[in-house]
């Protein structure tokens, strides 16, 4: 059996007037993040850590904006399932996935176990192989000036059963 790790980063920047979408769970915010997709950042790195443990690329390689079956708005959710599915077909399976969000408000704390489970949904896993945890920069940096969210993940896959 072997075990591979893989890292990944995503930072958006916060939009007025677009929802909010972290680890697939809609925050109430008067901003939420740019980008093709929800732009959820902790999906996203997810699911780059998830790639890069497979060495399948990356999110980009995988899902560009201007393939049809990316339509503009989609769950970034949905685009880890089909990750997930990527990682069967190629012999691996999720063990477990860590991710820090870092942004300086809205506090999250109260979301974090919606996302845990919103995450674990779709990675096909147990509650207990997801850590989600939320931090600022101390007003350092685009997320401390509120301009941006950035999230890191760290994830296991093995060509085993977990």
């Amino acid at each position: 059996m072997t075990t591979r790790f893989g890292i990944g980063y995503d930072a958006h920047a916060l939009e007025a007037g677009v929802p909010l979408t972290l680890g697939g769970v809609r925050i109430p915010s008067e901003r939420g993040l740019a980008g093709h997709s929800d732009g959820d950042v902790v999906a996203h790195a997810i699911i780059d850590a998830l790639l890069g443990a497979a060495a399948l690329g990356d999110i980009g390689t995988h899902f560009k904006p201007d393939d049809p079956s990316v339509p503009k708005g989609v769950t970034s959710t949905s685009l880890l399932e089909r990750t997930t599915a990527m990682l069967r077909r190629a012999g691996w399976s999720a063990v477990n996935v860590d991710a820090t969000i870092v942004l300086q408000r809205p506090r999250l704390s109260e979301y974090v176990p919606a996302m845990r489970w919103a995450i674990a949904a779709s990675l096909g896993v147990g509650l207990s192989a997801v850590s989600i945890k939320a931090t600022t920069e101390d007003g350092l940096g685009f997320t401390g000036s509120e301009t941006g969210v950035a999230a890191m993940a760290v994830a296991s896959i093995t060509d085993g059963n977990p």
